[in-house]
């Protein structure tokens, strides 16, 4: 089976966004030999970064420029026409051409729309001002810029308290920076428990008390409806006094672009397998903004996913051996990652929908929660809280769909023995975000390298610590792994 006809030479191809999924589909454009020419416009000025890392720079734990993917001399060098600080203002298909806002036109044989997702403004009164502006003591969190904002604000004089509205991923990331910087932080979450968009109330119960144990209050179940002078009041008549309030509250795919060019748009942009328009072939969409199977994706594993299923697909047109998806894209990797001090989450498909016999091991005292969704042997969903020693090893299993003995999943949910060190086999995943093994990562000489040839901790960074010990020649003490049948 193919999908539309793969690239030509000389044919133009423009992405309109980039961020993360835009970068990593450049790079494999890139590696494939990509026969045409590729122009990126992106909004933002500066050169493509990480933002999930975004809060790591916020709570000083990673220097800003750090989280470049690549600087614009690497798209210069690559002949790669990089357009930064710009927007498309709309999409003209009949010309194959986008406009840009000061009206200047380039033209397309190819369009890529990997425009990604916007905040949503939550209903709270007082948040913007007659202007049209947030209030000054009212941050968003999705940008440099918004970051240095809030940097520059902590600059100014630590704020006394601050409440972060939304209990999402983002959101606890958020929370623990501010913490980390002094900042006195409570957390508004509208739903009965955090992170409720990837575990259940048992794991966000757990999640809860360990961010509790560090010092950040949460309320859940209450919506925060009104900023007054003296701080921020909830649904239930409670005031809390705070000096100033971020919000992380959710985003939606960012489709505007795509409607008025009369593309299928339901939540995301329509696509089909190899991630073209249902509307028009000659368009692609991938990242937030593009929805398959009725699911769009929020993460950064499956936006890197889809990325290389269409840079393969572009590169040579057809399935491609190379590609960790046969034959087209069909949502298969859904991974979340939370990496915040004191915190760590790692979610694995669907495991509140997924059908199956649940296996779940939980230890609030520790602050430990471990749940595996089994079907027919297979790991089909799993959530992991406060203990990752394991998620390299599920992480393989889930991906490479192993049919378990049934003692091992049970086997799999008990905490490793400590400081043991133990090797890891040179094809266990080591790196969710990007698929690389532990192989891959011993095959690099330093850490620039594996972050250039494999793209290894440009990705949420949980396997930072794991790429640094195997490099230095070591193995993760108490990571325990097996092997898969």
């Amino acid at each position: 089976m193919t999908g539309p006809t793969g690239g030509r030479a000389g044919e133009r191809l423009v992405v309109v966004g980039a961020g993360m999924a835009a970068t990593r589909l450049v790079e494999g454009l890139v590696a494939g030999g990509y026969p045409g020419r590729v122009t990126v416009v992106g909004e933002e000025e500066h050169a493509p970064y990480n933002r999930i890392l975004l809060s790591a720079v916020l709570e000083g734990s990673h220097r800003e420029d750090a989280l470049t993917l690549r600087d614009p001399a690497w798209f210069a060098d690559h002949g790669i026409d990089l357009r930064l600080g710009t927007r498309v203002a709309e999409v003209d298909r009949e010309a194959g051409e986008v406009v840009l806002v000061d009206g200047h036109r380039i033209g397309w044989d190819r369009l890529v729309l990997a425009t990604g997702a916007i905040p949503t403004l939550p209903p709270i009164r007082g948040l913007v001002g007659l202007d049209g502006r947030l209030h000054e003591s009212v941050h968003a969190f999705r940008s440099v810029a918004d970051c240095h904002r809030l940097l520059d604000r902590l600059a100014e004089g630590l704020p006394g308290r601050s409440v972060v509205v939304g209990g999402g991923l983002l959101g606890l990331q958020v929370a623990r920076a501010l913490a980390v910087r002094g900042v006195a932080t409570e957390v508004v979450e509208g739903s009965t428990h955090l992170l409720s968009g990837q575990v259940g109330e048992a794991a966000g119960a757990v999640l809860r008390r360990d961010l509790e144990r560090l010092g950040t209050d949460v309320y859940t179940g209450v919506r925060a409806v009104r900023l007054t002078p003296d701080g921020l009041r909830l649904d239930n008549g409670v005031d809390l006094p705070t000096d100033l309030v971020v919000l992380t509250a959710g985003g939606r795919p960012s489709t505007a672009l795509a409607r008025r060019a009369g593309l299928m748009v339901r939540r995301g942009v329509v696509v089909g397998r190899w991630l073209e328009s249902v509307t028009d072939e000659r368009v692609h969409a991938l990242g937030d903004c593009a929805e398959r199977l009725g699911r769009t994706t929020g993460f950064v594993a499956p936006a890197w996913e889809q990325a290389a299923v269409l840079a393969a697909h572009l590169c040579r047109g057809g399935e491609e051996a190379g590609s960790r998806v046969t034959g087209g894209y069909d949502g298969h990797r859904a991974v979340a990652r939370l990496r915040a001090s004191g915190l760590e989450v790692a979610v694995l498909g669907e495991p509140e929908t997924t059908p199956g016999d649940v296996v779940e091991v939980s230890n609030p005292l520790r602050g430990t929660y471990r749940k595996l969704v089994v079907r027919g042997g297979v790991i089909e969903a799993a959530t992991l809280v406060g203990d990752l020693s394991h998620v390299g090893l599920v992480t393989q299993l889930f991906d490479r769909r192993t049919v378990l003995g049934p003692a091992e999943p049970g086997a799999l949910l008990m905490p490793p023995t400590p400081a043991v060190p133990v090797e890891l086999p040179d094809d266990v995943e080591v790196c969710a975000c990007a698929g690389v093994t532990a192989g891959a990562v011993r095959a690099c000489g330093r850490l620039e390298e594996v972050r250039s040839r494999t793209r290894a901790t440009t990705g949420c960074g949980g396997c930072e610590g794991v790429v640094r010990t195997l490099l230095a020649g070591g193995e993760p003490a108490g990571q325990a792994v097996g092997s898969t049948r």
